[in-house]
């Protein structure tokens, strides 16, 4: 004997289906869990360390971003910079990563959606004693995660800030490739000079070999006069291969910057003609909003906020709703017909019982990271401000020294011309020349060397404040390119 219990059938008007929906959309903006980012506080100080007084009133108000690099006044640095926009690789691999971060933002965005879908089926099918039976059936089905602890919204938002910090890690690429581009062209610019000292000491001590020769042939000096003198020549010739091969090696560096194979680079001037420029600074507290890798930093830390939220959540059930509507028959021409028609709406709660710790660790996990994006980001911050200083110290010091090296350069021409006086009048012995010849030698090249750390220095000031950021329009022949 079977028994067969009582039969019941769910059937639902719009009515109803409508109510299904409200509760689902109201319990979709329930609660969400998780805590609310917070920027943490950071230790900003009032001014910069050697700052000077006044910058702070005069660039206080709301400052724009500008092409910092056009107001050295060297019109071939554009076109450098220009082609490493374009075409720098790790610009490349950033704004890949971009489109990255953007898929699967869209990805996590359309996860909250309904999703609709089709399905047809076909077979055979034949029960002991019976004839074979075809079975055919076409449905359509949508279904839908509902979200009442705000899980998929967490999710949603550490995304959109994944997106947000690889979009400030491609401009924090940007700044740095721009940097190394202008660091690079002005490291050649100052071998270039080097090479010129070089070559002009190396011109002048020839024609000093020819005029001592003339002499030791002539009996009015000692070979080991002679040998001095061309011991000097030797010793200039000897540094021009090095500083060659150094302009190569720069000139490679900067065409793997620029995009291309190595290659010589054309330049439209020297650092003698470039324009040192007064770099402005604001307040500290502008360089939180303003300097890209802290703002990468920052969303980083919104991410992790955001996926504590999503981590908790997974304590609590989903709820999910899923409806189908189609037809099925055991004859293709009656597939469409009335009585062949199927629906059924399905609701579903699943909730964790036992995960073996699973769920604890993930949310331990999640908080852990957060901890770690919060120092980072404070740890990003305090190496801005430190970034800043150093420049502003370097700076500082090389334009001293500068000053230092050009009295220094004035004072031993006037002294080795008095030393060839000498000479000449036998008061001293040419080691006396020899000697003041070799300090200048050696002071042009130390000149050279700060003029281009000076402008290293401006250079390393203007990424460690994210770029220029001035009140002021910069000249007409200075105005900036847009990127």
């Amino acid at each position: 004997m079977h028994y067969r219990g009582p039969s019941h059938r769910f059937s639902a008007r719009p009515g109803q289906l409508a109510v299904v929906l409200l509760v689902a959309t109201l319990l979709c903006n329930g609660c969400v869990l998780g805590p609310d980012y917070a920027r943490p506080d950071s230790d900003v100080p009032d001014s910069y360390r050697l700052q000077s007084p006044d910058v702070r009133e005069n660039l206080a108000g709301e400052l724009q971003p500008g092409a910092w690099w056009v107001r050295f006044g060297d019109p071939q640095l554009g076109i450098l910079v220009d082609q490493a926009v374009i075409a720098n690789r790790d610009l490349g691999i950033a704004a890949a990563r971009v489109e990255q971060y953007a898929a699967r933002a869209s990805a996590v965005s359309a996860s909250g959606l309904p999703v609709v879908s089709y399905g047809t089926t076909a077979g055979r099918r034949r029960a002991p004693g019976a004839e074979a039976r075809g079975e055919l059936s076409a449905a359509f089905a949508v279904s839908w995660d509902l979200d009442p602890w705000g899980r998929l919204r967490r999710d949603r938002e550490a995304a959109g800030a994944d997106l947000l910090s690889s979009q400030y890690g491609r401009e924090a690429v940007k700044l740095a490739v721009i940097s190394q581009v202008v660091t690079g062209y002005i490291n050649l610019l100052e071998l270039d000079r080097r090479l010129e000292v070089t070559r002009a000491t190396l011109a002048g001590r020839a024609k000093n070999v020819e005029v001592f020769q003339m002499r030791l042939d002539g009996g009015a000096l000692s070979e080991f006069e002679m040998l001095q003198v061309m011991a000097e020549y030797e010793s200039a010739a000897s540094a021009i291969p090095d500083i060659e091969s150094a302009i190569a090696e720069q000139e490679n560096a900067l065409s793997v910057l620029i995009g291309r194979n190595p290659a010589p680079i054309q330049r439209s001037g020297t650092l003698r003609n470039w324009t040192q420029v007064s770099v402005p600074l604001g307040l500290p507290s502008q360089l939180l909003a303003r300097r890209p890798d802290i703002l990468q930093a920052e969303q980083q830390l919104v991410a992790a906020n955001a996926r504590i939220g999503a981590a908790r959540a997974l304590y609590f059930p989903s709820l999910s709703l899923t409806g189908q509507a189609g037809h099925a028959s055991t004859a293709l021409d009656a597939l469409f017909s009335g009585p062949s028609r199927t629906w059924s709406f399905t609701g579903q709660l699943l909730g964790p019982i036992f995960a073996g710790g699973a769920i604890d660790a993930l949310n331990r996990e999640t908080e852990a990271r957060n901890e770690e994006a919060r120092l980072a980001y404070q740890l990003t911050v305090q190496q801005a401000f430190r970034d800043v200083a150093d420049a502003l110290a370097a700076l500082r010091a090389r334009t001293e020294l500068i000053e230092v090296l050009q009295r220094r350069v004035q004072v031993l021409r006037r002294a080795l011309a008095l030393a060839g006086e000498r000479y000449d009048n036998g008061y001293a012995d040419y080691l006396e020349v020899l000697d003041t010849e070799r300090g200048l030698f050696s002071a042009e090249l130390a000149l050279t060397s700060a003029e281009g750390a000076r402008f290293r220095s401006t250079v390393a000031l203007y990424q460690a404040l994210g770029g220029e950021w001035t009140t002021a329009a910069p000249p007409a022949n200075e105005t900036p390119t847009s990127r």
